[in-house]
């Protein structure tokens, strides 16, 4: 199982991200080689169709919601999740990571998900690798 982070979706749906070419070819070929369960969370959605919709507009947001959402197994924050990733991130705020990171992580080690399709660089700092 992949976790997807909004830096991956926003440079799927961006022609002109520095990350667009790279993103578009793991998205396209070995993300979907091997059957392999893409999957993000309701944080990560909300995120992701704000930043699509101001730097790119409603068709981006569209494409979003209609493209790419549907391929991915998108798992809805609870209470103890939404709890846990608030403490963490009141604990570390100074560390510049924000609530939906932190949510991201706390999902990540609550599933024993390893990996994550991300050019945000504070998945690794976290112990967690990144593709592509």
């Amino acid at each position: 199982m992949t976790f997807v982070d909004t830096s991956a979706l926003y440079a799927l749906l961006d022609a002109g991200d520095e990350n667009h070419e790279r993103a578009s070819a793991w998205f396209s070929g070995p993300a979907r080689a091997d059957g392999a369960t893409l999957m993000t969370h309701n944080y990560v959605v909300v995120e992701t169709a704000a930043l699509v919709h101001r730097r790119i507009g409603a068709e981006g947001v569209q494409a979003l919601l209609e493209d790419l959402i549907p391929v991915l197994d998108v798992a809805f924050v609870d209470e103890p999740l939404h709890r846990a990733a608030a403490s963490a991130f009141l604990a570390g705020a100074r560390r510049g990571l924000s609530l939906v990171d932190w949510a991201s992580f706390e999902l990540m080690r609550y599933r024993g998900i390893l990996l994550a399709f991300a050019f945000d660089r504070d998945f690794e700092r976290a112990g967690f690798s990144t593709v592509p």
